[in-house]
């Protein structure tokens, strides 16, 4: 059994940053690759970030390019996502989520989910 906790959200101002944490609980951490997702308009999830078994590759979407990093730790089994010059736009419940195929954008392809951290982000 998988299971995904993330932590490290709260409310901050434009510009600021946030370092958010999904903890994976379960099998073989480092056989998973993990993603980021938000809710958006017209959109169940909307990608954010993820990151591929051996942290190799990673993948973002436009929006959070050259502001948010994706990272994983094996030692604690954890994924961070740092999160700098934070936008209004960027506030959103964030959620983390676990697959074994291969490297996707579509959140119909993680398996397993977290239960989410808010992150608000004020003018």
């Amino acid at each position: 059994q998988v299971q995904l906790l993330e932590s490290g959200g709260g409310l901050v101002q434009a510009g600021d940053s946030l370092r958010l944490s999904c903890a994976f609980s379960g099998l073989s951490f480092s056989a998973y690759i993990i993603g980021w997702f938000r809710p958006a308009p017209g959109k169940e999830r909307e990608f954010v970030a993820a990151i591929n078994r051996a942290a190799v590759t990673t993948f973002y979407a436009d929006s959070v390019k050259g502001r948010f990093t994706i990272s994983r730790d094996y030692s604690e089994n954890t994924v961070y996502l740092q999160m700098n010059s934070l936008k209004p736009e960027d506030t959103a419940v964030y959620y983390c989520a676990a697959t074994q195929r291969q490297m996707s954008r579509a959140p119909e392809k993680y398996d397993w989910w977290g239960q989410g951290a808010q992150v608000t982000v004020s003018t």
